[in-house]
């Protein structure tokens, strides 16, 4: 009987479901904002409603280690760079994670943060290891806006990325070809915008058509773990499958701490150049024509 006992509570004591712990919770200007703990992970959440609520997630014995898959991804850019980027630009910061994560890999490059809401940065200064000093900063600012402020000051950057979203999904204002055209009037020569965005969005070809009428030929880069999908843009034609796998091989040590395996995600890039997969007479997103956060994804 006492068997029976002992295997009923370990049976109940799996079983039940894990919980997660609130460990901060507000509301800003923008949005809501809670911080949970279960076990090991850390996550930010921006909206309790839908389904997708993580932001940024950590693990706290080894914050080092990305979480995300599409974090994984977004280092696909390197692929398509001639050189270790200098200047860095990223609109949305969320927890901080690839702010930090660069910084590791590349200390003497400039970073340059842009998040809309103070409270954000706030939160991700103090519960995710957000680190600014010198040579990497914070900005509280619309996107858009530091943007184009940055074009007046012919700013340059060897890397942009895009990874704001509002918890419903990405501002319909960082969609639109016109905004497309300005970020790229950042980009230095050889520079590389990343977008990161999603592969069964109802948007999916609307941002495809406005992608390519802006910069030609991109690559996509996505896998059957997730949903999520990176667009690597470029200010000249795309490196080819050898130029590729040469630099995975070269950044493979260096990327493997961070739970990247490099090699790998190569295997998940597509070019444009073989496969334009969205009709031909593709409405383009423009600032007349944007409606992102109207559709569901």
């Amino acid at each position: 009987m006492n068997k029976i006992l002992c295997l009923l509570v370990v049976i109940s004591t799996i079983s039940l479901p894990s919980i997660a712990k609130v460990i901060h919770q507000e509301r800003s200007l923008y949005r809501n904002i809670l911080v949970e703990d279960k076990f090991n992970l850390r996550c930010l959440k921006f909206n309790v409603k839908t389904s997708k609520t993580n932001q940024s997630c950590l693990y706290k014995n080894d914050p080092q280690r990305l979480v995300f898959n599409y974090t994984k991804l977004l280092f696909s850019s390197l692929l398509v760079m001639e050189k270790a980027p200098e200047n860095i630009l990223i609109i949305g910061l969320g927890g901080g994670t690839m702010s930090n994560t660069l910084h590791q890999l590349y200390p003497s490059a400039r970073i340059t943060n842009v998040e809309i809401d103070p409270a954000v940065i706030k939160v991700a200064r103090q519960y995710f290891g957000f680190f600014e000093n010198e040579r990497v900063t914070s900005k509280v600012q619309d996107g858009r806006i530091f943007i184009k402020r940055a074009a007046l000051k012919k700013k340059r950057y060897d890397w942009i990325i895009l990874d704001a979203f509002n918890g419903d999904y990405i501002p319909e204002h960082l969609l639109t070809r016109e905004f497309l055209q300005e970020a790229k009037q950042l980009l230095t020569p050889d520079g590389v915008l990343s977008a990161n965005t999603f592969s069964i969005s109802e948007l999916y070809n609307h941002e495809s058509a406005t992608y390519y009428q802006v910069f030609g030929d991109f690559f996509n880069v996505r896998n059957s773990k997730n949903s999520n999908r990176i667009i690597l843009a470029v200010n000249q034609e795309l490196p080819d499958g050898k130029q590729i796998t040469e630099r995975a091989q070269a950044l493979n040590q260096t990327l493997k701490p961070y739970n990247i395996n490099i090699i790998d995600i190569t295997t998940n890039m597509t070019s444009t150049m073989d496969e334009k997969d969205w009709p031909t007479q593709t409405k383009l997103l423009t600032d007349q024509y944007s409606p992102a956060n109207l559709l569901n994804y």
